[in-house]
C-alpha cells in the first residue's frame, strides 16, 4: 500500500499544540509505519483554510493519484471542514479505487466497515447540502421582510435605480464578487473590510467598509437575482451579480453576520 500523507494547518491551527505540520507528519509515518505502507508523498499545506479545495499541496496530491493507492490524514477535518466537499472527494476516490484513512477517527476505507460508514457520511452529507439549501430560501424572505432586501432605502451596492427597475454597476458588482470570493476562500468579514479601505474602496456614498457593511453584501439574497416584497418572493426581475452555488456556500448554517 503507497500512502499519500496529507497534513494541513491553518493560522489558527498553528498555535496549537499537536498541530504543527511536523507533529502531524511524525505521527503520520509512525502509522504507515506500523501498518507496513510504504510513504508515496508528504504533501504540506501551511496557512491554508480547510473550508475549500484552492490548496497548492491538496490540488498536487490529487493530480498525482497514479502515484499512491491511500490518503493519509492525522484527523478528518485536516483535509475537509465542508462536510460536501469530504463527500465529493470520497466519491472521486472511489471511482478512482482509492482509499481514505484518518488515523484519530479510525475512519479506513481499506476496510468493509470503513466503506460502509463512508456510506452512511456520505448521506449525511447530502442531507447537510439540503437542509442549508432550505435554510437559505426561508433567510431570505425573513431578511427581506426585515428590511435587507431591495425595497431598502438608497441603492445596494453593486445596483442603481433606472426607471424602478433595477441595473448592475460593473464596477461595484466587481467588488461584490470579490467579497464573495475572498469569504469563500476563508477571509474573514472583519479583513475583507480591512482590504478594501486599504486599497481605497469607498463603500456606498463614499464611506469606509466594515463588518457589518461587508455581512450584509454576503447574506442578502437580491445578489443572486431574488427579492421579496410584501411576503412575495420575486425572480428573474433583475440581473444576478454571484451565482446560487457560491451564494449558498457562504450563508451555511453558521454564517450569520
Amino acid at each position: 500500500m503507497r500512502a499519500a500523507l496529507y497534513v494541513r494547518v491553518s493560522t489558527e491551527d498553528q498555535a496549537r499544540e499537536g498541530y504543527s505540520l511536523d507533529a502531524q507528519t511524525k505521527r503520520l509515518e509512525a502509522y504507515c509505519r506500523v501498518r507496513g505502507w510504504e510513504i508515496a508523498d508528504i504533501y504540506r499545506d501551511e496557512g491554508c483554510s480547510g473550508r475549500n479545495i484552492k490548496r497548492p499541496e491538496y490540488i498536487r496530491m490529487m493530480k498525482e493519484s497514479d502515484n499512491w493507492n491511500v490518503i493519509l490524514v492525522l484527523k478528518m477535518d485536516r483535509i475537509h471542514r465542508n462536510s460536501v466537499n469530504f463527500a465529493l472527494m470520497m466519491d472521486d476516490l472511489r471511482k478512482k479505487g482509492k482509499d481514505f484513512n484518518s488515523v484519530q477517527e479510525k475512519f479506513d476505507t481499506t476496510t468493509a466497515m470503513g466503506r460502509f460508514v463512508m456510506d452512511i457520511m456520505q448521506r449525511i452529507a447530502q442531507l447537510e447540502s439540503e437542509q442549508i439549501g432550505e435554510r437559505v430560501k426561508v433567510g431570505m424572505v425573513q431578511k427581506a421582510k426585515c428590511g435587507n432586501g431591495a425595497m431598502g432605502s438608497g441603492h445596494p451596492y453593486g445596483y442603481i435605480y433606472e426607471k424602478g427597475n433595477l441595473k448592475i454597476v460593473e464596477t461595484e458588482a466587481r467588488i461584490v464578487r470579490n467579497i464573495y470570493s475572498m469569504y469563500a476562500q476563508g477571509t474573514s468579514m472583519e479583513n475583507i473590510a480591512v482590504n478594501l479601505n486599504n486599497a481605497f474602496i469607498p463603500a456606498k456614498k463614499g464611506g469606509r467598509w466594515n463588518r457589518q457593511s461587508v455581512c450584509n453584501i454576503l447574506h442578502n439574497s437580491l445578489y443572486v437575482g431574488i427579492m421579496e416584497w410584501d411576503g412575495i418572493v420575486r425572480e428573474g426581475q433583475h440581473d444576478a451579480i454571484v451565482s446560487l452555488d457560491i451564494f449558498e456556500a457562504v450563508n451555511g448554517p453558521s454564517q450569520l453576520c
